[in-house]
């Protein structure tokens, strides 16, 4: 499922299946991407990349598109491949830095950068 919330610029992604589930982020008004591997137990945040991942405004119309027609019509397809590094839990001064909306996905979480 996805949830789109204009006024705060975030978007949410949803995604159970199995041991393949997550949950996802878009944070637009910091630049950041948290996903939540709930088999990993685990936190990964990525910086936006806007020549990949599909601004604010265009993210509903291909969902609607994805939907309606079963097929995005769309270069912008996103995949994303972690590679396992070094973690960190995250602090204080993380927090202030990715926001409130990461931080309620991922505290308590090793984060992977």
């Amino acid at each position: 499922t996805m949830t789109i919330h204009n006024e705060n610029h975030i978007v949410e992604v949803h995604v159970r299946s199995g041991v393949y589930s997550s949950d996802t982020i878009f944070d637009y008004s910091r630049g950041y991407i948290a996903t939540k591997l709930l088999s990993q137990k685990a936190c990964f945040i990525m910086k936006i990349n806007k020549d990949y991942i599909p601004e604010l405004h265009e993210i509903g119309r291909l969902a609607f598109e994805r939907k309606t027609m079963k097929k995005l019509y769309s270069p912008k397809n996103v995949w994303v491949q972690f590679q396992s590094g070094n973690s960190v839990f995250g602090n204080f001064k993380d927090w202030l830095f990715y926001g409130r909306p990461i931080e309620q996905l991922c505290a308590g979480l090793p984060l992977y950068q």
